[in-house]
């Protein structure tokens, strides 16, 4: 098993965590107003939460510009999101945020390669039998632990791109594992630096053979500094009915929030590949 170095902890609650566990809670939301069974397949979970005021993410301090923007009165598009925060005490990682959300006849799957977060995670869930914990790389698991026996389901793949290949990494992930699931709804976030590998990367999705793809990308400045986290998106196959509408209230007002209105501030919500 390689070793991973990538610790989530010192970007717990940033606004790349907002962006993502905004859009993440209203897609698990819209897949359970079928009363079917759900599985929610984690493939990079960290660990359930983050205490914001002590550790690495007080170090950083990158939570004080993003959901410590968002907790006092929030928009009517981010109030789910920001009431599941209020109420789970700790910075709540996707594990918990799921957790939250599973209903008694849906199941998750969380993976985690770091040992020692996979270890703290598994402690969180001792004895939970809606929840399994993988100590397994994620690239893996979506060829082993996909399709569910639920047949409806959400995989989350939030890579760290520490590896220079992981864009790359992350497109042959949700070939297979869409090529395993194509009823799933995958969503996946990338970071954006630079324009250049976005583009490459929305550029191989589509000449990967997955349809129904959307894009919706929060930019907070021009992408232009390599060394700076300057905006990120969220890959979404198979978004459920009204999606492109809703993601896109949801991400101006996560802008209107946690802008500086800064040149090049811009959200935009793309179809990327047709159904």
């Amino acid at each position: 098993m390689a070793a991973v170095n990538y610790r989530h902890a010192f970007h717990a609650g940033n606004f790349g965590d907002c962006v993502k566990h905004a859009v993440f809670v209203w897609l698990l939301r819209a897949l359970q107003r079928k009363p079917a069974p759900l599985f929610v397949l984690d493939t990079h979970a960290g660990i359930a939460c983050y205490d914001l005021d002590a550790g690495p993410a007080a170090r950083t301090g990158e939570w004080q510009h993003g959901i410590a923007r968002l907790l006092g009165d929030p928009p009517p598009a981010l109030a789910d999101h920001v009431g599941l925060v209020r109420s789970l005490g700790l910075y709540p990682g996707s594990p918990s945020i799921t957790r939250a959300l599973l209903r008694p006849d849906d199941r998750m799957a969380c993976c985690e390669l770091h040992p020692e977060d996979a270890a703290a995670l598994r402690r969180h869930f001792a004895g939970d039998r809606q929840v399994a914990v993988h100590h397994r790389d994620a690239w893996e698991a979506l060829g082993a632990l996909l399709p569910p026996r639920e047949r409806r389901g959400l995989v989350l793949i939030d890579p760290p791109f520490e590896d220079p290949q992981e864009f790359a990494m992350l497109v042959r992930g949700l070939v297979v594992g869409w090529q395993r699931f194509r009823t799933g709804v995958f969503i996946a976030w990338y970071p954006i630096k630079q324009r250049a590998p976005v583009r490459q990367f929305l550029a191989d999705i589509q000449q990967s053979g997955v349809r129904d793809v959307v894009a919706a990308e929060l930019c907070l400045r021009e992408p232009v500094d390599p060394a700076r986290l300057n905006g990120c998106g969220m890959l979404v196959v198979n978004p459920p009915y009204r999606f492109e509408l809703v993601v896109a209230a949801i991400l101006a007002a996560l802008l209107a929030r946690l802008g500086a209105r800064e040149k090049g501030e811009s959200t935009t919500v793309k179809r990327i590949v047709d159904e």
